[in-house]
C-alpha cells in the first residue's frame, strides 16, 4: 500500500497543482471580466454625459435628449455586459479542460438559425436603434409614417405607435417604415392660403394680413409660442374665382394649429371690417324658350297618304 501511495502521490500532487492553477486562472479571468465591465461602464457614463450635453444645445423639449441617450446607453450597456460574461464563461470552460470549439460551432449554428428565423425582428431592432439614436422622431411629435399621420405615443426598438385625430392607433414595425415625415422637428410651421376676389388690391390685402399677424403676436398667449413674425410670401396662384396669397407662421413644435386657427378667425373679422371679399364658387343657370318641333318627312308615308286621298 505504501508503494502504491508513493506512486500515486506525484500524480495526485500534479493533479492538485493543475487544479489549483486552473482555479487561479479562472479567478483571474473572472476578475479581469469584472474590471473590464467596470471600465466599460465608466466609459459609457462619460459617453452618455458627452451625448447629453451635445443634445441639450439643440433640443426644444427639456429632458428629451437625456431620456433618449439614457435609453441607448442602457441597451448598449446590457449588450456589452452579456458579451463580456459570455467570453469569461467560455475562457473558464477552456481552463477546466472542456473543448470550447464545438460550443462555438454550435452557438454559431444556433445564431445563424435564429438570424434566418427572426430576420424581420432583427431588422426592426436595428432600425429602431438608429431611429432613436438619430432622434428622427420623439414621443409627442406629429409624424406621417407610410402616408398615415398622427401623434407619436410610443417609440421602442421594435415599433412606433401613432394615434390619429379619430383616436385610431396605428402600430408600425420599425423595419417596415418606408417613409417618415416629422411635422414638429425643432419647430413647426402653419401655412395659410388666403383667397380674395380679383377686384381686390393685393397690396392692401397683404397689409391687412401683416397687421392682423402683428396684433396676434402682441397677445402674450400666442406671441410666446410664435418664433418669428408672420411671413407673407405674396401672390401664389390665380385660381378660378380667387387670387391666392400665401403666408406662413413659425411656431414652437405642436403650436402651429393653435396659432393658425386664431389667426384665421381674426383675419375673417378684419376682412369683413375692411370690406375685402372672400369669394366662393358661383354657378349661373340660364333658361331659354323651348324650340319648335322639327318637321319629319318620310316619302313612303306621304305617297300612301296621297293615294288614299
Amino acid at each position: 500500500m505504501f508503494g502504491i501511495s508513493e506512486k500515486l502521490m506525484p500524480k495526485l500532487m500534479e493533479t492538485g497543482v493543475a487544479v489549483a492553477q486552473s482555479s487561479l486562472r479562472i479567478i483571474l479571468i473572472v476578475i479581469a471580466g469584472y474590471i473590464a465591465i467596470r471600465l466599460l461602464r465608466i466609459a459609457m457614463n462619460r459617453l452618455e454625459a458627452v451625448l447629453i450635453r451635445a443634445g441639450e444645445t439643440t433640443e426644444t423639449t427639456p429632458g428629451a435628449s437625456r431620456q433618449r441617450v439614457q435609453t441607448l446607453t442602457g441597451v448598449l450597456g446590457t449588450i456589452v455586459v452579456v458579451i463580456v460574461w459570455f467570453i469569461v464563461a467560455l475562457m473558464s470552460l477552456g481552463q477546466v479542460g472542456i473543448n470550447i470549439g464545438p460550443l462555438l460551432a454550435g452557438a454559431g449554428v444556433i445564431g445563424l438559425a435564429i438570424g434566418f428565423g427572426a430576420q424581420n425582428l432583427v431588422r426592426d431592432l436595428v432600425t429602431g436603434f438608429f431611429l432613436i439614436l438619430e432622434n428622427q422622431i420623439r414621443v409627442g411629435d406629429v409624424a406621417v409614417i407610410n402616408g398615415t399621420a398622427g401623434a407619436v405615443e410610443r417609440i421602442t426598438f421594435r415599433t412606433v405607435i401613432l394615434r390619429d385625430l379619430s383616436a385610431v392607433v396605428h402600430i408600425f414595425p420599425n423595419g417596415a417604415i418606408q417613409t417618415l415625415s416629422n411635422r414638429t422637428k425643432d419647430w413647426s410651421a402653419y401655412v395659410i392660403d388666403v383667397g380674395v376676389a380679383y377686384k381686390e388690391d393685393t397690396d392692401r390685402v397683404v397689409e391687412v394680413m401683416r397687421r392682423v399677424g402683428e396684433e396676434l403676436r402682441a397677445v402674450s398667449e400666442y406671441g410666446s409660442v410664435m418664433l418669428e413674425p408672420i411671413e407673407v410670401l405674396g401672390v401664389d396662384d390665380f385660381a378660378d374665382s380667387a387670387v391666392i396669397i400665401k403666408a406662413r407662421f413659425k411656431t414652437q413644435p405642436l403650436k402651429q394649429f393653435f396659432v393658425g386657427r386664431e389667426y384665421r378667425r381674426r383675419l375673417k373679422k378684419a376682412f369683413d371690417a375692411e370690406g375685402i371679399e372672400i369669394p366662393f364658387p358661383h354657378r349661373t343657370l340660364y333658361t331659354g324658350e323651348a324650340s319648335k318641333p322639327f318637321p319629319l318627312f318620310i316619302p313612303e308615308i306621304q305617297s300612301a297618304a296621297q293615294a288614299r286621298n
